[in-house]
C-alpha cells in the first residue's frame, strides 16, 4: 500500500513540473510579442531624436556668428596701419603754401573788410568790431568819423554822445570807454598820430595784437599775421597747428611762410572762413580746396546743397563793406538805415 501511495505521489509532482513547465513555455511567446509590439515606440522615441540632431546642425551657423564677427576682425584692426603715416614739416610747409596759392586764385580781391580813410578810422574800427561784424561797423563808423575825424575831436567827445553813436556794434560803454581813450593816447602821446610800431599800438586802450597787426599790415604796409576766430579755427582744421592761443598760432602759422606773405594770407584765410568754411557747417561741396584739406567731410559734401551755404559775394549776396575796392566783385553793403 505504502509503495503505491508514494507512486501517485510522485506521479502527481512529475505531472505538476510537466504543468509548471508547459504554463512557463506557454506564458513565453506573449513575452516576446509583448517585446516586438513595445519596439516600434523604441523606434519612434529614436526619430525625434535624429529630428532633434537636425535642428542643431540647422542652428549651428547662429552660434558660430560671433565667430564670423571675429573674423572681420582683423580687418578692422589693420585699417589704422593702412593710414598715412604722419606728416612731415616739409610736407606741412609745401602743403599750405599750396592752399595760400589755392585762396589767393579764388579771392585774388581779398582785403580788409573794414572802411576806412586813413590809420586812425582803422584803428578805432578794428576796436569797435570785436564782438560784432565788419557790416555793422562799416554800417555805423560814418556817423561816428563825421561828427570826430581826429583823434583829438574824440578825445573831446562827451562820452554819453558817443555811446548813442556806436550803440549798434554792441558793447557801446566798454567801446566808448577804449576808443575815447586810445584817442587821449594818441593826442597826448603821438602827437595825434598813429604809431607804427606794434610795441607802440598794444599799448593803446582796447588795442591788442590781433587790431595791431590789422593796422600795421593795411595802413603801414608791415606784414603781420592776423589771428582772429576765423584764421584760428582754420588753420586747425588745415592741420597746420593744433594750438589755441592766439600768440601761439601766430608764431606756428609764421613759420610756414615767409614774411611777405604774412598780411595777404590773413586776408584769404579770414575770406575764406566767412564766405565757405563756416564754424558750424562749412560747404565742403563747394570747397575749392577740398582735395588739400584733411578736415573735409565735416560739413556739407553735395554740391547743390553746399553751394546753398555760401555767403557774401560767393553767394550771389552783398558784401560788408560799404566803400568796396574796384576789383571787388561784389554788390556794395547798404546802409544802416537800409539795413
Amino acid at each position: 500500500m505504502s509503495t503505491k501511495k508514494t507512486t501517485k505521489t510522485t506521479a502527481k509532482t512529475a505531472a505538476t513540473k510537466t504543468a509548471a513547465t508547459k504554463t512557463t513555455t506557454a506564458t513565453t511567446p506573449p513575452a516576446k510579442s509583448a517585446a516586438k509590439k513595445t519596439a516600434p515606440p523604441a523606434k519612434k522615441t529614436a526619430a525625434p531624436a535624429k529630428k532633434a540632431a537636425a535642428t542643431k546642425k540647422a542652428t549651428a551657423p547662429a552660434k558660430k556668428a560671433p565667430a564670423a564677427k571675429k573674423a572681420t576682425a582683423p580687418a578692422t584692426n589693420k585699417a589704422p596701419a593702412a593710414k598715412k603715416p604722419p606728416e612731415s614739416h616739409a610736407a606741412l610747409v609745401r602743403r599750405a603754401r599750396r592752399i595760400n596759392r589755392e585762396l589767393a586764385d579764388v579771392y585774388s580781391y581779398a582785403h580788409p573788410e573794414l572802411d576806412f580813410e586813413n590809420p586812425f578810422e582803422l584803428l578805432v574800427a578794428t576796436v569797435l568790431s570785436a564782438q560784432t561784424t565788419d557790416l555793422r561797423v562799416n554800417q555805423t563808423t560814418p556817423r561816428l568819423f563825421a561828427k570826430y575825424p581826429t583823434p583829438e575831436d574824440l578825445a573831446a567827445a562827451v562820452p554819453e554822445e558817443v555811446e548813442e553813436l556806436i550803440r549798434p556794434t554792441g558793447f557801446f560803454r566798454a567801446k566808448t570807454k577804449s576808443i575815447m581813450g586810445l584817442a587821449k593816447a594818441l593826442r597826448d602821446d603821438f602827437g595825434g598820430e598813429v604809431p607804427g610800431r606794434i610795441d607802440d599800438l598794444v599799448k593803446l586802450p582796447g588795442v591788442g595784437r590781433k587790431t595791431a597787426f590789422v593796422v600795421l599790415g593795411n595802413a603801414f604796409g608791415v606784414p603781420g599775421i592776423t589771428v582772429d576766430t576765423h584764421f584760428g579755427r582754420l588753420v586747425r582744421r588745415w592741420k597746420w597747428t593744433e594750438e589755441t592761443d592766439p600768440v601761439k598760432v601766430e608764431t606756428a602759422v609764421a613759420a610756414l611762410f615767409p614774411k611777405s606773405e604774412w598780411t595777404m594770407l590773413s586776408h584769404r584765410v579770414i575770406f575764406h572762413g566767412r564766405r565757405i568754411c563756416h564754424s558750424r557747417k562749412p560747404a565742403c561741396g563747394a570747397c575749392p580746396i577740398a582735395p588739400l584739406c584733411p578736415s573735409y567731410g565735416e560739413g556739407e559734401t553735395d554740391p547743390e546743397k553746399a553751394k546753398k551755404l555760401l555767403k557774401y559775394e560767393m553767394g550771389g549776396f552783398p558784401g560788408q563793406r560799404l566803400k568796396p575796392p574796384p576789383d571787388y566783385p561784389g554788390k556794395p553793403a547798404p546802409p544802416l538805415a537800409a539795413g
